[in-house]
């Protein structure tokens, strides 16, 4: 997949163009859909589709203070995308400058520059532009005047509910994965990066991999059951995800540890993806570090069964 930053970039690629654009946070079943549509009518037309997505997400930028965490950080999304046999991606920087840009101009920049731009894709609700000013309706008024087509992409529904980030989310955050994972039309997952912690794990036989999740929205505390994907290779594992009670200074930053059955290498700054498997226990303070090893060895057990 070849990754473009910036819109003039629009140019190098064959036409015409068909753009599906939008945040995709968690790129669940709705924005799978828009992005298949433009890959349909891309391929019907002989032409070349090109998602449009956003880095960092407009709300860590427009609302830092009230910004939810992510269902996909921007890596984590390049992935899924990628996954999808997409085969050019724009992801274009958000900043304040980027979100002062008028609807307008934004698509008159876009159309400029692709040759040509025969399509946009996009979800029925999307907003877009200075002030969200921008939408299908507008989209469509600009379609006319610049020559492209305009697709507003349903709602996709799942047991009668809108399929949403934020519905996803609320799952996940409350442990329900199996409503997430019909939502997103996948597992659920967290891609981390491996970084180095206290080496506790590994002082009490059980080495383990620190992974910082880029604002990625965590299932609840526990222990899990778990599948890592590390190098295109899928490791099974078991994850302990919390504030370490026994071990910590009190302090509420949550942790996500991994153990990986049989496996001694060194993967400091490597992504590691997660999936979790099933939920073993909750989070809980032992009396010892005897205690603590002694039930990290139960954990282990019953997460290799």
């Amino acid at each position: 997949m070849r990754i473009l930053q910036s819109i003039p970039e629009l140019a190098q690629i064959p036409g015409p163009l068909f753009l599906a654009i939008g945040v995709f946070d968690g790129v669940h079943l709705g924005h799978q859909a828009v992005i298949s549509t433009a890959a349909r009518d891309a391929a019907n037309d002989r032409g070349t589709a090109v998602v449009v997505t956003f880095d960092p997400h407009p709300a860590k930028v427009l609302q830092p203070q009230n910004s939810k965490r992510l269902l996909t950080a921007t890596q984590h999304k390049i992935e899924l995308i990628r996954a999808l046999g997409v085969s050019h991606l724009l992801v274009l920087k958000f900043d304040r400058e980027f979100a002062a840009t008028p609807p307008e101009e934004f698509v008159r920049q876009l159309a400029a520059a692709a040759r040509p731009l025969r399509e946009i894709c996009v979800g029925q609700e999307w907003s877009f532009g200075k002030n969200r000013a921008g939408n299908l309706a507008l989209l469509q008024k600009l379609g006319v005047e610049l020559d492209f087509r305009v697709v507003g992409v349903d709602p996709v529904t799942s047991e009668g509910a809108v399929v949403s980030s934020t519905a996803i989310r609320q799952a996940v955050e409350a442990g329900e994965l199996a409503d997430a994972a019909r939502m997103l039309g996948r597992e659920y997952t967290i891609l981390g990066t491996v970084e180095s912690g206290s080496h506790m794990g590994r002082s009490l036989g059980f080495p383990t991999a620190n992974l910082s999740a880029h604002s990625e929205q965590y299932p609840p505390n526990g222990v899990y059951a778990a599948e890592a994907r590390l190098e295109g290779k899928r490791l099974r594992g078991v994850v302990n995800l919390g504030v370490r009670p026994t071990v910590a200074d009190g302090s509420p930053t949550r942790v996500l540890e991994l153990h990986l059955f049989d496996f001694d290498r060194d993967i400091y700054g490597s992504d590691i993806e997660v999936r979790f498997i099933h939920y073993l226990r909750p989070e809980k303070k032992f009396e010892n570090l005897a205690a603590l090893r002694a039930q990290i060895a139960r954990d282990v057990e019953a997460a290799r069964d």
